[in-house]
Order: C-alpha cells, then sequence, then structure tokens
C-alpha cells in the first residue's frame, strides 16, 4: 500500500474526477487485492498490472452506477480534452522504457485506443464513439494491441 497507493489514488482520481470518490476506489481495490490475493499469477503478468487491473474495474465499476451522477458547473468542468490527457501521458514516458517502445510500434488508431481505455478509462463503446469507429473495430483493436503490447514487453 505504501508503495503503490499514491499512485493508485492519482490514476483513480483522473478515472474519476473527485477524489472522494478515488479514495473509496483505493480502498475498496485494497480490500479486493487482500481477498484476492491467493488468485495472483506471476505467469500471466506483474503484481503491480494485477493491482492496477484491479483499481481500474473498480473505478469503471463506480462510473457506471446511475445513482454516481451529480450535476457540475460549468466552470468546475476540465479544460483539458481527453485526447490531450492521452497525448499527456504518452509524451510523459520516458522514450527508455520499455512500455514507451512497445507502444511506438503500435499504429496509432490501436495506441489511441488502448491509451483511451487505460489513460481516461473510457469503455470500448466510449472510445467507439469518440473516435466515430465501429465498436467492434475498436475491440479488436484494442485486443490485438494488448496482445502485441504483453509479446513485445515480455
Amino acid at each position: 500500500m505504501r508503495a503503490e497507493g499514491g499512485r493508485m489514488l492519482g490514476v483513480a482520481a483522473r478515472m474519476l474526477r473527485r477524489r472522494d470518490l478515488a479514495e473509496d476506489a483505493v480502498q475498496d481495490a485494497f480490500v479486493l487485492i487482500w481477498r484476492r490475493a491467493a488468485q495472483f499469477d506471476p505467469g500471466r503478468g506483474s503484481a503491480k498490472g494485477w493491482l492496477y487491473t484491479i483499481l481500474r474495474n473498480r473505478c469503471l465499476t463506480m462510473l457506471r452506477r446511475e445513482d454516481r451522477e451529480i450535476a457540475t458547473e460549468m466552470s468546475e468542468l476540465e479544460t483539458v480534452s481527453g485526447a490531450d490527457l492521452v497525448d499527456q501521458a504518452f509524451d510523459g514516458l520516458e522514450r527508455s522504457t520499455g512500455l514507451r517502445q512497445c507502444l511506438e510500434r503500435l499504429d496509432v488508431p490501436t495506441r489511441l485506443a488502448i491509451l483511451s481505455a487505460y489513460v481516461l478509462g473510457h469503455s470500448h463503446g466510449e472510445i467507439a464513439g469518440r473516435l466515430d469507429t465501429p465498436l467492434g473495430t475498436v475491440k479488436a483493436r484494442v485486443r490485438r494491441g494488448l496482445l502485441k503490447l504483453r509479446e513485445c514487453l515480455s
């Protein structure tokens, strides 16, 4: 918790856009991690990846709740667009990191779909709508892209 808690809170805050909900999501994620620790399989990926997958799924569940919707004043809305956040996240990766190098090997639409899902927390449907691309195409891009990333990083 000491090693990843702060970063997990940052990821959750970016996805949920509310600190209080982000704190709840991180707390719930750590409870799930504790309860499901025996299910972790190092053959399927890193422990850090497993932690963030649980957090991401928890955040998406919270976003899907209908009772979560709260009216937001126009002045409170973020001025940075989703595309800018994706670009900032990609540009923020050091050139020497394996993830950056593997992401650069992907075609641009695939990279954009994967980063939209994992940086912004968008669902396949949201990505399809924002990119004006068929849902099946987005799903295929994300799946193939993740397989390529996994192969490249291993």
